[in-house]
């Protein structure tokens, strides 16, 4: 006659002190994981899914002056120095509007006065192309004539349908 084996439960150890620790570490990289990949997310603009967006991004250069190129996730994004620079493809296309508009080497950009009086960013927005490309700087304003130009290459390709006009022309 054989004897009965104890119920497998009392073979089992507890986990010890080690395995919580194990444990613990593991949430914790998983955690600050998603947080690095969170921090890395653009929202995309409305209409981030036009072909030509495609091509914009492909264009976009890897140093802007006094900044690198970012890892950014978002579909037709970009960004410099932090996200101190942020480049989405596809905005909505700008209406005829009395905003500040400066044309550089050929390409209209508009500022979003409104944004720059609130809190002090520059968002320019190209005027008369389509897609329409957002460009939002948290830096110095005297710098961002420079970015523009070295950003021009990105988008002067676009056909230019509509462009700014003056006072004096519009009298």
């Amino acid at each position: 006659m054989q004897a009965a084996s104890p119920p497998a439960s009392r073979w089992r150890k507890k986990p010890g002190l080690g395995a919580w620790i194990a444990l613990a570490v593991v949430v914790a990289a998983v955690v600050v994981g998603l947080l690095v990949v969170d921090s890395h997310r653009i929202s995309a603009a409305p209409h981030a899914g036009d072909p030509k967006c495609e091509k914009v991004l492909s264009r976009v250069p890897d140093d802007i002056p006094g900044m690198s190129r970012d890892w950014a996730i978002g579909d037709a994004v970009a960004s410099w120095g932090g996200r101190a620079a942020v480049l989405r493809c596809g905005a909505e296309e700008l209406p005829p509007n009395v905003n500040l508009c400066v044309t550089v080497d050929g390409v209209d950009w508009v500022l979003d006065e409104t944004r720059l009086k609130e809190d002090g960013v520059s968002v320019l927005r190209t005027y008369g192309r389509s897609p329409a490309v957002e460009f939002t700087y948290t830096g110095s304003r005297s710098e961002v004539g420079g970015i523009l130009t070295e950003l021009n290459r990105t988008v002067d390709w676009i056909p230019q349908q509509r462009q700014c006009i003056g006072l004096q022309d519009a009298l």
